[in-house]
């Protein structure tokens, strides 16, 4: 059995930035030599996290936005606000109904990804950050 432990690192913009890091999955699988496994990838943070999606420019990312404030409204009263005086408590709750990981299989050397699902980084918080992505991967 082969492990392999990766970082991705990304600049994000902050307000449900959607980054595609699907491409960088991809060639960790490649390098990692691993035909069938499972990579699991986790955001450090608590205002990101991690999904499938159609990742296209415009229409994917105003109806996610749009949803997720439906969901946890910028404008909403938040406790975590309350505790530490900041602006972001949609941000954790956003990021905790998407959830911070991911757990994909490897089949035939690549993520068995459909046409138009790419996986992405989605920074919640209300400022611009750098933001890491712990990767693992595991198999023969």
């Amino acid at each position: 059995m082969t492990v392999s432990t990766h970082t991705i690192e990304r600049r994000t913009d902050g307000d449900d930035h959607i980054v595609d890091i699907t491409d960088e999955l991809q060639a960790l699988v490649h390098e990692s030599g691993i035909g069938v496994g499972q990579l699991t990838a986790m955001v450090v943070g608590s205002t990101a996290a991690l999904t499938t999606i159609e990742f296209e420019p415009g229409l994917v990312h105003h109806d996610i936005a749009a949803a997720l404030e439906r969901l946890a409204p910028r404008a909403g009263t938040y406790e975590h606000e309350k505790m530490w005086h900041d602006d972001n408590g949609h941000s954790h709750v956003r990021a905790s109904l998407i959830g911070p990981s991911l757990a994909l299989p490897v089949v035939g050397g690549a993520l068995p990804l459909g046409t138009w699902q790419q996986v992405v980084l989605i920074d919640l918080d209300t400022r611009p950050r750098e933001r890491r992505v712990i990767v693992n991967i595991v198999g023969d």
